[in-house]
């Protein structure tokens, strides 16, 4: 799939934009003074899959905790920061790789040129961050709600702070929990810049809603080639946000490692009980870093032809289950024993 060559800026290990991968990202959600729990939930994300991590700064404490974060993680640490410069300072000194703020609500251009030039001095890239309930109250009243061409000019208003200062590593969003709104709106941001853009939906709820509401909206603007970093924001455990951002991205191919899952949608034919056996092969295959195809399939009607077609998969009988592997038949199993054997399989695969 073609993507539009943006700009490429470095976060930490990371590289976004240019020719680097769409990045996965999440944010946690313990009080990041509190660095045992916000270390043990970093990694938590590490381990399914996130590349770059933010972390609310809500005061100094938290700034202070950054540094003893960022020495028990592996992956690079944006701070979030409203309204207090000096929090922006704090952090860029003790590690982070990004910051996240909106220069144009934290303090006077000689507070912002601070910012800007510590930054610069460690090569950290800012995200600017706009979203639909954060416009500025002259922009809702120029444009009677927050459309899409407010939102762009909110964060063009915010880039030309930077760009006037001469600082130029910068990465753009701009959210909305109307997935229409939202996409409308960075289609627009594309047209405009050649910054790379962080793609979302703010505030797009729980786990199943958020899911769909996420996959719509990063989706589409990801088929059209617009996006370089990803992050779904859900109502739940962040780890499920890298674990749908991983699924979008391996959907349009920008994710070539890891396991492709199938499984079929069940009938009357079906004689196992294959959405329980679904769910727990999926379950155990979570961490699984094998690039395969595993096929879930029910009945001899299709599953035979999908499993063939997989790496590794099983076509239900009645009370048992064909394992298939690179379409020969590798040996017929009880339904009690399908799970264990095939997860046998997929690790001597």
């Amino acid at each position: 799939m073609d993507r539009k060559q943006t700009k490429k800026v470095r976060v930490g290990s990371v590289f976004v934009g240019g020719d680097s991968p769409v990045s996965v990202q999440s944010m946690t959600n313990t009080d990041t003074r509190d660095v045992k729990s916000t270390i043990e939930q970093i990694k938590r994300l590490e381990e399914a899959g996130c590349d770059i991590v933010r972390c609310a700064v809500p005061d100094m404490e938290a700034a202070a905790a950054i540094k003893d974060i960022v020495k028990g993680i592996n992956i690079p640490l944006v701070a979030d920061i409203h309204f207090d410069y000096r929090l922006a300072l704090e952090s860029i000194k003790n590690g982070v790789s990004a910051l996240r703020i909106n220069p144009g609500n934290i303090g006077n251009a000689d507070r912002v040129r601070l910012v800007a030039e510590a930054a610069k001095s460690r090569e950290i890239p800012i995200r600017i961050g706009v979203n639909s309930g954060s416009l500025e109250k002259e922009l809702l009243k120029k444009y009677g709600s927050p459309t899409p061409e407010a939102l762009v000019e909110s964060a063009l208003g915010h880039v030309k702070i930077l760009e006037e200062m001469n600082f130029n590593d910068i990465v753009i969003s701009i959210k909305s929990a109307d997935v229409l709104k939202m996409i409308d709106s960075y289609r627009l941001m594309s047209e405009k810049v050649n910054y790379p853009l962080h793609l979302g939906v703010t505030e797009a709820g729980t786990l199943w809603r958020g899911t769909i509401k996420s996959s719509i909206g990063i989706g589409t603007l990801l088929s059209e080639g617009i996006g370089d970093t990803i992050r779904v924001s859900l109502t739940g455990d962040p780890v499920e946000e890298i674990k749908v951002g991983r699924e979008i991205l391996k959907t349009f191919g920008y994710v070539k490692s890891g396991i492709q899952f199938i499984s079929c949608p069940t009938c009357g034919r079906t004689k196992i009980d294959l959405i329980s056996i679904a769910e727990q092969v999926e379950s155990k295959l979570a961490s699984c870093k094998k690039d395969i195809k595993v096929a879930i399939m029910g009945c001899v009607v299709n599953g035979p032809g999908e499993a063939r077609e997989a790496d590794i998969g099983i076509a239900g009988g009645n009370g048992e289950g064909l394992i298939f592997k690179k379409g020969e038949i590798v040996r017929k199993v009880d339904e009690k024993d399908l799970v264990n054997e095939l997860i046998k399989e997929i690790e001597n695969f």
